[in-house]
């Protein structure tokens, strides 16, 4: 039986227990505290089932006021000090809580002269507010000791299908065959740029070879790989493709899953004619928040079957890294993808 659990809301990841657990939880809290009264001799079951009620209903308010402020979990933010400031704020809370709960009783109850146990209930809410409050933080940073292994686990799992869809791309025959091809003609033409383009495919597999098992790599890294990669493509279709790139300078220490603008490129080349009289043009830019790249949209009459796994693979990568989610727009004129700027702060916090 699962007692606790991670729930999605609007994408994000809230922590959330059992019900049962926290009214049985409060349920034995409000008996422990009655404890107490009755070893006392003389008490009337009135008073035990007041004394009962003021601790019960104040565990169970301390404890969904301390899950609902708990952060929505995120693998770049974890929280893992216990004396912090939501335990500060709990705690100031609950001794507004505790005395409105007993004054509550007092009026429903004045009989029973509340007026001289104030401090007594608070000392006592204090104790029921750190009892529940550290039970709470274990259980939060087991849950999430568990939900990070499986997040790291899950993006190996996706790196592993990045690498083996850059790899199916990059040594696939056909991709192989156009390259030596256009090498072939560039010899034959003795085109003086033959030696650069043998230089550019090895620095782009050397590129491959070298960051294949990489989570991120910086941007300015992935857009070296990228030019060596632009390089080919243009050399192979020359003025039928076209790339433009205005990268901001202040985010080239940023961070990408690397390899993404690679096949996002490649994407591009896939399902659009790709010719001298309809020239592709594939812009590549950033703002505040997003790098985008953008080709105006000219589908092949007969579409190249695809899987999707690329950009499926990269929306999921984005999901574990960045805190906004990779955003497609797609209309008649031009096919956009935006992807999260991922900050170099991040490096840190691995």
């Amino acid at each position: 039986m699962i007692y606790a659990k991670y729930i999605n809301t609007n994408g994000r990841k809230v922590f959330r227990i059992d019900p049962r657990i926290i009214l049985f939880s409060a349920l034995f809290m409000g008996i422990l505290a009655s404890v107490p009264k009755i070893l006392r001799m003389h008490i009337t079951l009135g008073e035990l089932m007041i004394d009962f009620s003021i601790s019960f209903l104040f565990s169970l308010f301390v404890w969904y006021f301390n899950i609902y402020s708990l952060p929505k979990f995120s693998i770049q933010n974890i929280s893992t000090r216990f004396f912090n400031k939501k335990l500060g704020i709990s705690l100031s809370i609950g001794i507004v809580v505790m005395a409105a709960i007993v004054l509550i009783h007092h009026i429903m109850f004045p009989k029973y002269g509340f007026n001289t146990m104030v401090l007594m209930y608070e000392f006592r809410g204090i104790l029921i507010n750190l009892t529940i409050y550290m039970f709470l933080y274990l259980l939060y940073q087991t849950y999430n000791s568990q939900q990070i292994k499986f997040e790291l686990e899950q993006i190996r799992t996706d790196n592993l299908n990045a690498q083996y869809e850059l790899l199916k791309q990059q040594i696939n025959p056909h991709f192989l065959f156009n390259s030596l091809n256009t090498l072939k003609s560039m010899i034959d033409i003795k085109d003086e740029s033959s030696g650069d383009f043998v230089v550019r495919l090895a620095d782009f597999y050397r590129f491959t070879l070298d960051n294949r098992k990489m989570d991120l790599i910086p941007l300015k890294k992935e857009l070296a790989i990228l030019e060596a990669y632009v390089f080919l493509l243009t050399s192979r279709f020359e003025d039928g493709i076209e790339f433009k790139i205005d990268i901001q300078e202040e985010i080239l220490n940023s961070y990408i899953p690397p390899f993404t603008l690679q096949l996002l490129c490649e994407n591009c080349i896939k399902h659009n004619v790709v010719s001298l009289a309809n020239p592709l043009i594939i812009r590549l830019y950033s703002d505040q928040e997003y790098i985008i790249i953008e080709n105006n949209f000219q589908p092949k009459n007969i579409p190249q079957e695809s899987a999707g796994i690329g950009i499926e693979n990269i929306r999921e990568r984005y999901k574990h890294f960045a805190e906004k989610e990779m955003t497609i727009l797609h209309n008649d004129a031009n096919f956009t993808v935006k992807l999260p700027i991922i900050d170099e702060s991040f490096s840190n916090r691995r």
